[in-house]
């Protein structure tokens, strides 16, 4: 067996970015608790709705809302993400690397 070390010294861009699954899941979760206080401090379930003729539910309320907030408060925690990205692009630094190939033959 026959090995090829092949050594590089580069030079790479580093650079920080967000976890935009964390910025989503943060965003749909504050949508979810601003769906729960609307819920609460309005009561919107105590008459018949003009539009429908129907009387919904607390629990029919919060459903309604939370669809609405949990949809904006993940599109605000992906615009955070994005403008985060974007600050944090303009610090890239440059770093100087050793790269290494090692190739072994039969």
């Amino acid at each position: 067996m026959a090995e090829q070390v092949e050594d590089h010294i580069e030079t790479v861009r580093v650079r920080r970015s967000p976890k935009y699954s964390v910025f989503l899941a943060a965003g749909a979760a504050l949508g979810l608790l601003v769906a729960m206080i609307l819920t609460f401090a309005y009561d919107g379930s105590g008459g018949i709705s003009p539009n429908t003729g129907l009387v919904y539910t607390q629990g029919q309320v919060f459903g309604f809302l939370s669809l609405i907030c949990v949809s904006i408060g993940v599109v605000i925690g992906g615009l955070i993400a994005l403008v985060l990205d974007r600050v944090l692009s303009r610090r890239t630094r440059e770093v100087v690397v050793d790269r290494e190939s090692v190739r072994v033959e039969d």
